[in-house]
């Protein structure tokens, strides 16, 4: 998943903690992404009430890889004087996030493909790309 520093930032948004703990705004985001995904997908309510849950622990698990990473930068930027092997830690922790994101992905990919038919797994990337670029384009997404 490719998302944009802007993306991104609203997904953590959405995922850093408990429901009853987020913020309004990231409520309200949360509920429009669920919404869009539901109607670009066609799900059904038995889908929804599987696939919804299924959906946003695999953001937290995504979300969670990228906060290890950047808190491993984090720690060498903080530091008068890093080390090339520290640099190179930091780096590799960095890369190797996109790595695990994408097996993240493939493991709900194969937990999806038990409530979503095949049509409806290629239109979840789609409707996550839409929903990206509405994001960007400063929208909210309708509902």
């Amino acid at each position: 998943m490719r998302h944009t520093l802007l993306c991104l930032l609203a997904i953590i948004t959405l995922t850093t903690s408990a429901q009853s703990n987020r913020s309004e705004w990231a409520n309200q985001m949360l509920e429009a992404k669920h919404n869009m995904l539901v109607e670009e997908m066609g799900l059904t309510p038995t889908q929804k009430e599987q696939f919804l849950p299924m959906y946003e622990a695999m953001e937290k698990e995504i979300f969670q890889t990228n906060r290890d990473a950047r808190a491993t930068a984090a720690a060498v930027e903080k530091k008068a004087n890093p080390t090339d092997n520290e640099y190179y830690q930091a780096a590799e922790a960095l890369s190797n996030a996109k790595v695990k994101e994408g097996e993240i992905e493939a493991k709900y990919f194969d937990k999806f493909a038990k409530i979503l038919s095949k049509r409806q797994l290629y239109q979840l990337k789609q409707a996550e790309a839409k929903f990206t670029r509405s994001m960007l384009k400063g929208r909210r997404p309708r509902k």
